[in-house]
């Protein structure tokens, strides 16, 4: 059994009973290291992980074999797969620049204890999957791959979750299959970025040796301390450990590099063309991106509602997980509701 002691250092609403916010101490016992039964692909590393939340989701991470054009071999894609079916369309999660599905390991349970039928993927290059020798990592084989995966195992319309870069390659894959998408939730979007902008004239040595200052410790510690408010510096230590955990794989450096070089996600001029309802969910003291940019993309988009979160910052699905899956799950009521309504007789 899990023993978990948990001081919440700020009090947060309690729509789902459950819930635990960000802003805890955890303390995990040794009997508890040994209880929990990881997958043998992931990492060592993980075993040193405390957060209980990190390491329960981390227990159900799975891959499932992928058919894609530019390997002659399936990839083994990591997932962590739903324990429910629902009459609604299913909640598939995606995560952010160079991160993974434990992104989402505050607020997965809260969605699945809603009773959605809810995915966690990693997008191709990041993540756990098993990418042996496989370096075609740009914006083109991350969308193939996401989308034959979603063709061979998720099949029905979803509503595509992405927080930042995440939200840039939620907007590309709706864009181009449309007929997978049934509506978007985009999280303090990264989508008017220029792509990976002067990285992609890089040298590729010169690349490589900035992917490796990418996956530093120092470099991931510091990030951790400029995106969340009021961190502790013991919890701090915990959350690099969970980010750059997808970092100790061979391949993350060749497939990082081939993205850096690639030119990365440009969807500006998709903005635009989205279809899809959509919600924008933004943390009010958003470090990296401005909430300005939470008001420039719900004027472009074309049908499209915001909701800010104050007293949070770049990553509110780690930072307030209760409020994320409270406005994810009245986003999808609702739509339901207004879909029903012209449903003929």
């Amino acid at each position: 059994m899990l023993t978990l002691t948990a001081t919440a250092a700020t009090s947060a609403p309690t729509f789902f009973p459950e819930c635990k916010t960000q802003r805890c101490r955890f303390t995990v016992s040794a009997a508890a290291a040994a209880d929990d039964k990881f997958p043998s692909f992931l990492p060592k590393k993980i075993e040193e992980i405390k957060d209980p939340f990190a390491r329960k989701l981390a227990t159900r991470i799975e891959r499932l074999p992928v058919n894609v054009s530019f390997s002659e071999k399936s990839i083994m894609s990591s997932c962590v797969k739903p324990l429910i079916q629902s009459k609604q369309n299913p909640v598939v999660l995606l995560h952010g620049f160079d991160s993974s599905c434990l992104e989402w390991r505050y607020t997965f349970p809260l969605l699945e204890e809603s009773g959605l039928e809810t995915w966690v993927v990693d997008i191709l290059g990041w993540g756990f999957s098993n990418l042996e020798r496989i370096q075609s990592c740009d914006v083109e084989s991350k969308r193939e791959h996401f989308y034959q995966l979603w063709k061979s195992y998720i099949k029905t319309p979803m509503t595509l979750v992405g927080p930042s870069l995440g939200a840039a390659v939620a907007i590309d894959f709706a864009v181009n299959h449309p007929e997978a998408v049934e509506n978007l939730v985009l999280i303090d979007a990264s989508v008017y970025a220029e792509g990976t902008g002067n990285l992609a004239k890089l040298p590729r040595a010169a690349a490589y040796a900035g992917v490796s200052i990418l996956k530093s410790y120092p470099l991931r510690l510091y990030t951790t301390f400029l995106v969340f408010k009021g961190v502790q510096f013991d919890t701090s230590l915990d959350w690099t450990n969970i980010g750059r955990l997808h970092c100790l794989y061979p391949w993350w450096e060749d497939a990082t590099v081939s993205f850096m070089i690639s030119g990365g996600y440009n969807v500006t001029r998709q903005i635009d063309q989205v279809k899809q309802k959509t919600l924008i969910i933004w943390g009010e003291d958003d470090p990296i991106i401005s909430n300005k940019l939470a008001v420039r993309l719900h004027c472009e988009l074309p049908d499209a509602i915001i909701r800010q979160i104050p007293d949070c910052g770049h990553l509110p699905h780690v930072e307030k997980p209760d409020s994320v899956a409270r406005l994810i799950l009245e986003f999808m009521q609702n739509y339901s509701q207004k879909k029903a309504q012209f449903v003929p007789l």
